[in-house]
C-alpha cells in the first residue's frame, strides 16, 4: 500500500509532468503552427512558391522528427544549460520536449491546412485577401477542429516524452517510476505511475474529442 508520504511524491510528481507536458506543448504549437505557415506557403503549387525553401524546411523537419527522444535530450545538453543554467529537472525538460515535438505539430498544421477545400482558398484570393489573411482568416479557420485534434495528439506525445525524460533526471511521473518503482523494487508505486499516466491521457484525449466536436459543428 502506499503511504502518505509517497501519496505526496506521486501528486507532485503528477503536476510536473502536466507541467512539462502543457507548456513544451503551448511552446510547440506555436513553433509547428510558424513552420506549417512557411510550408503552406513555400510549396511548389501553393500560394507563394519557393522551392528551395520548402526543401529546406522539409528536410529539417524529417530530421528532427527521426531523433530518438532520448538522444536528443543529450544532445541538447549544453543548449539547456546555456538557455536556463541548468539541464535536469522538470522546466530544463522543456526545451528538448519543445524542440522534440514542434516537426510533429508542423506536419500536423501543414497537413490540417493541405486538406482546405481550394475553392475556399479561390474565393478569398478573388475577393483579394492577402497570403497572410487566406492563412490565418481563411485556411486555420477551416483547419481549426483538425488542428485541435492533432494538438490533443501532441500533448499525449508530450506526456509519454515526458515520463521517457525522467529517466535522466527530468522529474515527473517517470523520475518516480525509476527512483522508487525500479530502484528500490516498489511495485505498487511502479503500478501507480502507469495507472496515472493512462489516467491523464483517458482524460485529455476525451476533452479534446469534446473540443472537436464543438468545433465541427
Amino acid at each position: 500500500m502506499l503511504d502518505s508520504k509517497l501519496i505526496s511524491i506521486l501528486a507532485n510528481a503528477t503536476l510536473e509532468t502536466l507541467y512539462m507536458s502543457f507548456v513544451s506543448s503551448f511552446l510547440a504549437f506555436f513553433g509547428g503552427l510558424a513552420l506549417a505557415v512557411l510550408l503552406i506557403l513555400s510549396d511548389k503549387d501553393s500560394l507563394r512558391p519557393m522551392p528551395l525553401l520548402y526543401k529546406i524546411l522539409d528536410a529539417g523537419i524529417n530530421v528532427l522528427r527521426s531523433f530518438p527522444f532520448l538522444i536528443l535530450i543529450i544532445i541538447l545538453f549544453p543548449f539547456t544549460r546555456f538557455l536556463l543554467g541548468q539541464s535536469t529537472g522538470s522546466t530544463a525538460m522543456i526545451v528538448p520536449l519543445s524542440i522534440g515535438i514542434t516537426p510533429f505539430m508542423a506536419r500536423i498544421i501543414e497537413t490540417a491546412f493541405r486538406e482546405v477545400d481550394k475553392g475556399i482558398i479561390e474565393a478569398a484570393r478573388s475577393f483579394g485577401a492577402s497570403d497572410l489573411q487566406i492563412v490565418f482568416k481563411v485556411m486555420f479557420v477551416e483547419a481549426l477542429p483538425a488542428i485541435v485534434s492533432g494538438l490533443v495528439l501532441v500533448l499525449i506525445m508530450a506526456i509519454g516524452f515526458s515520463a521517457m525524460a525522467g529517466s535522466i533526471g527530468g522529474g515527473g511521473l517517470g523520475d518516480v517510476a525509476v527512483k522508487y518503482g525500479y530502484y528500490r523494487f516498489q511495485t505498487d508505486v511502479l503500478l501507480a505511475t502507469v495507472v496515472i499516466l493512462i489516467v491523464l491521457v483517458q482524460l485529455i484525449q476525451m476533452c479534446g474529442n469534446w473540443a472537436y466536436r464543438r468545433l465541427k459543428k
